[in-house]
């Protein structure tokens, strides 16, 4: 069963706007808005912004709302998000933003309606933490980034 999001458009949310909306049949991603007054901002190279949405949720327990770059505009653009992947808790009701970065060496706009990003639905597992005097070993043991080698 697919979770239902419910959506509240913020006081003065421009009510035209498409809500988040998967683009093609297979697309795991719904693309998010850019909600800026009918207006347009610049980003300059490696500057940073919360560009809102316009939008609020209420996600089901047991769920998290991702937010990630959208492949496309990061090629094409440069634009992307400063945290990677950004995580709407269930239990967050305040306005959706995304904290964008332009990672072009020239002035990036975005406009009104813009889609900025997109939002992908994801169980989540919450865990239980234990301290303990022994974890077990693996033929990887200790070895970090690129232990593993190349290719």
């Amino acid at each position: 069963m697919n979770p239902e999001i419910l959506i509240l458009r913020d006081d003065g949310a421009d009510p035209n706007l498409p809500l988040p909306s998967y683009e093609t049949e297979g697309a795991a991603g719904a693309d998010l808005r850019a909600d800026l007054g009918g207006g347009e901002i610049s980003l300059a190279p490696l500057e940073r912004r919360l560009i809102p949405t316009g939008l609020k949720m209420q996600i089901p327990q047991g769920y998290e709302v991702q937010v990630r770059a959208r492949s496309g505009a990061a090629l094409r653009d440069g634009l992307s998000l400063v945290n990677g992947v950004g995580t709407i808790d269930a239990d967050y009701r305040g306005p959706v933003g995304v904290i964008a970065i332009n990672l072009s060496d020239r002035p990036l706009t975005i406009r009104h309606g813009d889609r900025i990003a997109q939002i992908v639905v994801a169980p989540v597992s919450r865990a239980s933490f234990s301290l303990t005097a022994h974890i077990s070993e693996t033929g990887r043991g200790g070895g970090g980034f690129g232990s593993t080698g190349r290719g």
